[in-house]
């Protein structure tokens, strides 16, 4: 079965006749790490689902580089401003590894809009993004870096591991530096 009907029926049921409808507007696409999918103040053309790879979503703020988050597989992304209002993008998407993507156009997801499973997963995957958002805002806003880290060493090491320590740190909203006293001393802290 298709990776992305897949991740599709984890949220609806799915028939045959509408995933050949969905699969029709697909691309794949074989894109290379650090590849810049998107740029800040070009508008986003597509939505994407990424099968294998990692992504960064990223912000250049006073000549930083700032992360706003990771997306791994499997899952969708886009710029979702950008990409819903076809209006210039606030954020710089790129490859942290090689990536396989599916990609589908605005046109073509907005054609099927008028497919009522394409119509509801697109909700149901719209309001997840949202909460997930939301998460990630809060814990920014009352955990502390070393918490947050914590937190990712716990629920996610694979990522830990695959992402570059500038990276990660700039998502922590930390120094590298800082980060590496924090996982200097996390093995100490654990056993307290």
């Amino acid at each position: 079965m298709h990776p992305f009907r897949q991740f599709i029926q984890q949220y609806i049921s799915l028939s045959d006749l509408d995933w050949q409808t969905i699969s029709d507007f697909l691309i794949r696409c074989e894109v290379p790490k650090d590849t810049l999918l998107l740029k800040e103040g070009m508008v986003c053309r597509h939505v994407y689902f990424l099968e294998t790879g990692l992504v960064r979503f990223f912000i250049l703020k006073n000549g930083n580089d700032i992360t706003k988050y990771f997306t791994e597989i499997p899952y969708c992304f886009t710029s979702i401003k950008s990409f819903s209002n076809q209006q210039p993008a606030l954020e710089n998407i790129e490859t942290l590894e090689d990536c396989v993507l599916w990609r589908m156009s605005y046109k073509d997801s907005q054609h099927l809009l008028r497919l009522p499973t394409w119509a509801s997963f697109t909700r149901l995957l719209v309001q997840e993004v949202q909460v997930l958002t939301d998460e990630i805002l809060q814990e920014m806003q009352t955990e502390t870096a070393e918490t947050r880290y914590r937190q990712m060493l716990l629920n996610n090491d694979s990522l830990l591991q695959r992402v570059p320590l500038k990276h990660l740190a700039s998502y922590l909203g930390i120094a590298p530096q800082s980060l590496s006293r924090i996982r200097k001393n996390l093995p100490n802290a654990l056993r307290n």
